[in-house]
């Protein structure tokens, strides 16, 4: 194989080799591997696959440049992530079409495999519940996927709701201020993805309108919701009856997805929670989806990886204590008996 890529212009190689040559110096961190850059022209030196991987990568930064994706901390990190992995393939597959259009006229892209699954299981189903840690997309392409149901004229409306539990939807009489007073620093993280892909004044009108509402899980009761995207975030911080009473409230030509991380549970009781119990019972409905992202679709800034990976190990960690501590308990038990 060829040792050697060309660019195509001048501005091509920068944005791709980066300010002070730096996705350059991360490329060949990641593969052991040395760049000759000549003008527009780039040569390795180095073993045979690890050349052909930095040269994959090289290529696939590329491409996706040249369909308007910027190079960035992030998208380098995944792009070699993936040529470790033999899946570039599937990252491109996954990152080929456009879930929708943002305000500013951008597409909004799946930027994983499993995003991309999440994403087609969204189209195809009419409830999805999505189970991933922060930093995966899970709310985000909910809402972009929504943008394009409402551009399409499948749905009318969009409904997104989370449960209020820190202050207890019980109680949110006591705060101050009207309703979307009480409730807005609960809903603030669906705000923002709206205001990410429809614009804040354009977010702000539909809402006034009616074609988008935020609401708190608890005042969900008693509706039956029609020919609209419902999206049910943080579900892992409500209980089995509150979602129960939530997916029944899908009316004619509607579809809902419920989202959560299971690993941030903040009710009273861990036990309390309700997400992987809803997707252990309706896992057999024809029509309902369940889609667990990982740690590889965690899209945020990289740390915000490593911080799931260390928590993972250690939570693995303290279940192997555990387990061996039960071991130890039960042997001394045992051997009291005899």
């Amino acid at each position: 194989m060829t040792n050697a890529f060309q660019f195509h212009s001048a501005s091509e190689a920068s944005a791709v080799i980066g300010p002070q040559d730096i996705w350059a110096k991360r490329i060949e961190d990641a593969f052991s591997v040395t760049m000759h850059l000549r003008g527009d022209s780039v040569d390795f030196t180095g073993d045979e696959a690890a050349k052909s991987m930095a040269l994959s990568v090289l290529k696939a930064a590329v491409q996706l440049y040249k369909q308007g994706e910027e190079i960035n901390d992030g998208l380098m990190d995944r792009l070699i992530e993936e040529a470790k992995e033999g899946a570039l393939e599937d990252l491109f597959h996954a990152m080929d079409s456009a879930v929708t259009m943002n305000y500013r006229g951008l597409p909004i892209r799946c930027k994983t495999f499993g995003q991309q699954n999440y994403v087609k299981m969204l189209q195809e189903k009419t409830v999805t519940i999505c189970i991933g840690p922060a930093g995966t997309g899970k709310t985000y392409l909910a809402v972009a996927q929504a943008a394009q149901e409402l551009k399409d004229g499948t749905i009318e409306r969009i409904i997104m709701s989370r449960p209020a539990i820190e202050a207890g939807e019980e109680r949110l009489g006591f705060l101050p201020g009207d309703l979307a007073q009480k409730v807005d620093p609960y809903l603030r993280p669906l705000y923002d993805a709206l205001n990410d892909v429809f614009g804040p004044e354009r977010s702000e009108k539909m809402r006034e309108i009616g074609q988008v509402e935020v609401a708190p899980l608890a005042y969900m009761r008693g509706r039956t919701l029609n020919r609209a995207r419902i999206i049910i975030d943080e579900g892992q911080n409500a209980s089995l009856s509150t979602l129960k009473m939530a997916l029944t409230r899908l009316g004619e030509d509607s579809r809902m997805v419920l989202t959560g991380d299971v690993t941030q549970i903040d009710l009273p009781r861990v036990s309390d929670s309700g997400l992987e119990k809803a997707a252990e019972i309706l896992k057999t409905v024809d029509g309902v989806g369940i889609m667990h992202l990982t740690n590889r679709d965690v899209v945020r800034n990289k740390i915000v990886k490593d911080i799931v990976k260390a928590f993972e190990k250690n939570e693995a960690q303290r279940a192997a204590a555990e387990a061996a501590r039960h071991s130890r308990e039960a042997a001394r038990y045992e051997k009291r008996k005899s």
